[in-house]
């Protein structure tokens, strides 16, 4: 009589826990008691936790970050109707405080009142990684020059999606971000960032996106290029090439949609906004 084989895990219990099959709030209550991170209200200590969240698909996000989003006092969003939705498909709900470039000189004293006092603050953009091409890198300065613990919560990156994914040399990049909108302020900046021998990431809106990849190709010349939109999103696109072949394929193309990203020797270029419309459902994949 041959003898059963148990059942191949990938995992060890912890000893002490039986094997079988967890919940992910139990899986995420053991991702925070072994690496450190919240797993529950009472392990959330107080602090400012810099928080990404999904750039188009809501089931990027992480399950440490749901954990915050969870357990936290409040949460600082660049734009709170937009944070909402995402909120709103994970069922969380928690306060919410506008910070954003026009607000920030106001709100800031009072944030840090509230993290002196020992509140627990998740900040978060729109879509991706917070401060990358987003407000709030004097908060996370002021909170740690008085002595308030600051917490990386890693995640989804417009950048470096689109970095990964554009088949372009990674070995070295500089993420420059938006440029000017004028046209001579803009190929002024390009021509000081000609020499730089790495792989350049932009983000462009689509409304200039055309003549932004016009002055690239006069500039910078026949480099190869990829244009990234709406990544993680139903209508994801990308599109490779030279940067004089990418400026004629967008040449009088109407922007019919928000979010784009390209990026040149990479460009990235990518609306700031998770979704202009509210999701009915989780999305499960990134063609959902």
């Amino acid at each position: 009589m041959s003898r059963r084989r148990k059942p191949l895990s990938y995992s060890k219990a912890p000893r002490g826990e039986r094997e079988g099959d967890h919940s992910d709030q139990d899986f995420a209550a053991k991702i925070g008691r072994r690496g450190g991170a919240p797993g529950t209200e009472s392990q959330l200590t107080s602090g400012l936790y810099v928080t990404a969240t999904p750039i188009g698909n809501a089931s990027d996000i992480t399950l440490r970050a749901l954990n915050v989003l969870s357990h936290c006092d409040a949460i600082i969003a660049e734009d709170t109707r937009v944070t909402s939705r995402i909120l709103a498909i994970h069922k969380i709900r928690k306060p919410l405080h506008s910070y954003n470039e026009n607000n920030a000189p106001r709100m800031r004293p009072k944030l840090l009142k509230m993290l002196r006092e020992g509140a627990r603050l998740a900040l978060v953009s729109d879509a991706g990684t917070p401060l990358v091409s987003d407000p709030g890198h004097k908060l996370v300065r002021d909170a740690a020059r008085d002595g308030i613990a600051v917490h990386a919560i890693p995640g989804p990156c417009a950048a470096l999606a689109a970095l990964s994914s554009a088949g372009l040399p990674t070995d070295r990049f500089l993420f420059v971000g938006f440029l000017p909108p004028k046209r001579g302020e803009r190929r002024s900046a390009l021509e000081e960032l000609k020499a730089i021998r790495a792989t350049l990431i932009f983000f462009e809106g689509p409304t200039r996106l055309s003549k932004t990849l016009a002055d690239m190709a006069e500039i910078f010349g026949g480099r190869e290029a990829a244009v990234m939109r709406e990544l993680t999103k139903l209508h994801e696109e990308a599109r490779r090439g030279t940067l004089s072949e990418l400026s004629a394929a967008y040449e009088g193309a109407p922007s019919q949609r928000r979010d784009h990203s390209y990026r040149r020797t990479g460009a990235q270029v990518r609306g700031r906004n998770w979704s202009r419309k509210p999701q009915n459902r989780p999305i499960i994949d990134a063609s959902a």
